[in-house]
């Protein structure tokens, strides 16, 4: 693509100033990357019901410390 080639050219009608700088605007807010929102936290509620620290391991006898509390 050449300096002097335009970006984009109207192929029917005549717009105006007004109409070509919307145009530009439309064109220059899309072609900017999105930023992803940040993750909501998870409520205290949620949290927990959540395992904490180090899952259940397994090994012969474990299955019966498996219902106790940590």
């Amino acid at each position: 693509m050449s300096v002097e080639e335009p970006l984009f050219r109207v192929v029917r009608g005549v717009p105006t100033a007004e109409e070509l700088a919307a145009l530009v605007g439309v064109i220059a807010v899309r072609s900017r990357p999105t930023a992803r929102p940040a993750p909501a936290p998870a409520s205290v509620w949620a949290r927990s019901g959540r395992p904490t620290g180090a899952g259940l391991t397994p090994g012969a006898g474990n299955w019966r410390t498996a219902g106790l509390p940590r």
